[in-house]
């Protein structure tokens, strides 16, 4: 029997290898800030991640990749906003995360909270696009999203973000992922459950 009594199983993937990266600091101000409503945190750290189709899918680092994404029952995207989109970095960990692993699906499923930082101007170009790829990677995204301007000036020397609206709102951004990863904890399996899924294993019988 499945336990649902369990802290909500968060993963948080960020998008620069920058030994200060802004979007792995504002992931790890989420991860505290969303431990505190009770949640279980695990980060993937994609330093040593080899490009998509360069190695086999049985190297470590993938496969690391892949039980972290099973694992959880929530995701945090955090990812540098270049040339209007997400990084090649973020995006080279969600290439190798395949929709189908035999009968599993890494992702279905699953919550997600999008967020990125820029250097200049507030933008939202990223996590709209990271918005695409949640919903082509069959996840429930809530409807809030953090996105800091001018990254650089909202972190202290510690890494922790200022007190700010930007950090408001990643507060807001983490209740309510939160609150919807215990909502749907339980009722995955029932709003996943697809027709044409159905009828193609009815055929195959």
């Amino acid at each position: 029997m499945t336990d649902f009594n369990h802290p909500p199983r968060i993963l948080c993937l960020y998008g620069s290898l920058r030994e200060r990266s802004y979007s792995r600091l504002l992931a790890e101000e989420a991860a505290r800030i969303i431990t505190d409503f009770g949640a279980e945190v695990k980060f993937f750290h994609p330093h040593d991640l080899p490009l998509r189709g360069r190695v086999p899918d049985s190297h470590p680092k993938v496969q690391e990749l892949l039980e972290l994404s099973q694992w959880s029952e929530g995701q945090i995207w955090s990812s540098p906003e270049m040339h209007g989109n997400m990084t090649g970095i973020f995006k080279n960990q969600i290439d190798w995360i395949p929709l189908n692993v035999g009968s599993i699906r890494p992702t279905q499923g699953k919550t997600l909270a999008v967020m990125q930082v820029s250097g200049g101007s507030q933008s939202f170009n990223a996590v709209n696009n990271m918005r695409i790829l949640g919903r082509w990677m069959r996840m429930f995204t809530i409807p809030n999203q953090s996105s800091v301007a001018k990254a650089y000036q909202e972190f202290n020397e510690d890494g922790t973000m200022k007190d700010s609206p930007y950090r408001d709102r990643v507060v807001d951004v983490m209740e309510e992922l939160y609150k919807f990863t215990l909502l749907l904890r339980d009722k995955i399996d029932y709003l996943t459950d697809r027709y044409s899924e159905r009828k193609e294993k009815e055929g195959v019988q």
